[in-house]
């Protein structure tokens, strides 16, 4: 008698098995219905355009006789190829990116004024010339508003 009440207690390695998959299952089709979209988007903005920032800063210090430029406006943002770059200015535009926009209500602005138009170039050794700006630049703006740090040396991250 004691013998079959020691085989009882516990579960069966199938029971354990079958229990974690049915939890992941929930797990897998409930939690992405808990969590909008919209509580990411800030997060997204932003490691794009430092994303985008750095990948126009990296052409810059590669490529020292062209010049790169993004400019922002309030739909979105565009990365502009310059064949000339004559001290910090850029001439001679031979390509241009497609438009990324923006999602819903999002956008990119400078934290000095809040301007939501502006243009960003970076020198030669990847430091950048305008906007004329050292630490938090600016501002990813969705449904929060999440910091972007560009160093005096050209160093960009999120604050």
């Amino acid at each position: 008698m004691s013998q079959q009440r020691n085989v009882q207690l516990g579960f069966t390695l199938v029971e354990l098995v079958t229990t974690i998959i049915v939890i992941a299952i929930i797990a897998v089709a409930v939690l992405p219905r808990l969590l909008s979209s919209a509580s990411f988007s800030a997060y997204t903005l932003r490691n794009e355009f430092i994303s985008e920032l750095r990948y126009v800063q990296l052409k810059a210090i590669q490529n020292t006789d062209q010049c790169y430029q993004i400019d922002v406006d309030a739909n979105g943002y565009t990365l502009r190829y310059f064949s000339d770059r004559t001290g910090n200015s850029c001439a001679n535009q031979y390509r241009v990116e497609p438009l990324q926009a923006y999602s819903a209500d999002a956008y990119i602005s400078l934290s000095s004024n809040t301007s939501k138009v502006f243009s960003i170039t970076f020198d030669s050794l990847g430091r950048m010339i305008s906007p004329a700006c050292s630490g938090h630049c600016f501002n990813a703006v969705a449904d929060e508003t999440l910091a972007i740090a560009v160093e005096s040396e050209g160093y960009v991250y999120a604050q």
